[in-house]
């Protein structure tokens, strides 16, 4: 069952970063009637995919993206999608104080009862992991009773050995099919793994349907240092 929240707040670095472990949960929410505010830092220009058939250019590529993940919110039904414009894979090299800074206004601008984001040391990108530590990091460091909850992404190879298994698991069968429009909407980067998905749907795959219907998170650990 997925608890119903004051407000969500997610914050991600690239457009599709939603789309393949929150989608279903965001449309959740939404069908629940709680905000949700989606903060994604960049728009994703340097992305290793143009499509196939190729859709963009290195230049068209950051519109063909911002207008991919605006479809995307339009499927999971999330209206407040704000696009924070920093450059795609520079996110490490941004001041760490300025990056908390951003996150501690974000929280103070929505007043979330949950915060989702990536698991630092977990989450395999530089963007993810630069992200990550900032979240962490500005809600570390408000009063222990006023912090909203952390559900944080983790996909490292090294993450049920060190992390155990995730704490929450959402059923999402409700809104699979908005997860797969999520899906669907950055075609430019996910094409080739779209058409693996529908064929396998097609197929009946058990593995396929246990994956687009349960998403996993981790509630972070305050004790923990990711330095």
């Amino acid at each position: 069952m997925i608890e119903k929240e004051r407000h969500v707040l997610i914050i991600l670095p690239h457009p599709d970063d939603e789309a393949f472990g929150i989608s279903g949960s965001i449309a959740a929410y939404r069908n629940m009637g709680v905000p949700v505010t989606y903060a994604c830092l960049t728009l994703g220009e340097m992305g290793r995919n143009l499509g196939e058939p190729p859709v963009a250019t290195r230049e068209t590529l950051p519109e063909i993206r911002k207008a991919e993940l605006i479809k995307s919110c339009e499927a999971m039904g999330l209206e407040d999608l704000r696009m924070l414009g920093f450059r795609d894979k520079t996110l490490e090299f941004e001041d760490d104080e300025e990056m908390v800074k951003l996150v501690e206004d974000l929280i103070e601008d929505t007043n979330p009862s949950l915060v989702i984001s990536f698991y630092p040391r977990y989450s395999v990108h530089p963007d993810h992991e630069a992200t990550a530590r900032a979240v962490v990091s500005a809600i570390r460091r408000m009063k222990e009773d006023e912090r909203p909850k952390l559900y944080a992404v983790a996909f490292a190879n090294n993450t049920e050995a060190e992390l155990g298994m995730p704490d929450v698991i959402h059923d999402v069968q409700d809104t699979i099919e908005n997860k797969l429009n999520s899906l669907r909407a950055h075609i430019s980067q996910t094409v080739w793994m779209m058409k693996e998905t529908e064929d396998k749907l097609a197929q009946n795959d058990p593995e396929i349907k246990k994956w687009l219907r349960y998403e996993r998170f981790y509630a972070y650990k305050w004790d923990m240092d990711f330095k």
